[in-house]
């Protein structure tokens, strides 16, 4: 059982969060022409890294806040999170 630690209340258990994918995917521009394969590339096309990446997280079961996780996906290690407007380097 992981413990993460929401930005906005503090250490919590897995339990409270739903995993909300990759932080480092952009999405395209709102009203602006997009052809449909890159729309399709968007949506379906994730890569799966292994090692230390950047992740979206939902406190569900407390603030309901958005934020980002940089986690090791092979030993589940998080090394810090933020609030979605802050930069995880």
């Amino acid at each position: 059982m992981l413990n993460i630690k929401c930005p906005y209340c503090g250490d919590r258990s897995q339990k409270e969060f739903a995993y909300g994918g990759d932080g480092t995917v952009v999405r395209p521009e709102l009203n602006k022409d997009i052809s449909d394969e890159k729309w399709d590339e968007f949506v379906y096309l994730r890569k799966s890294p292994r090692g230390k990446h950047i992740e979206l997280w939902h406190h569900i079961a407390g603030c309901r806040q958005w934020f980002k996780v940089q986690r090791d996906t092979v030993t589940h290690e998080i090394f810090k999170t933020a609030k979605i407007n802050e930069e995880i380097k």
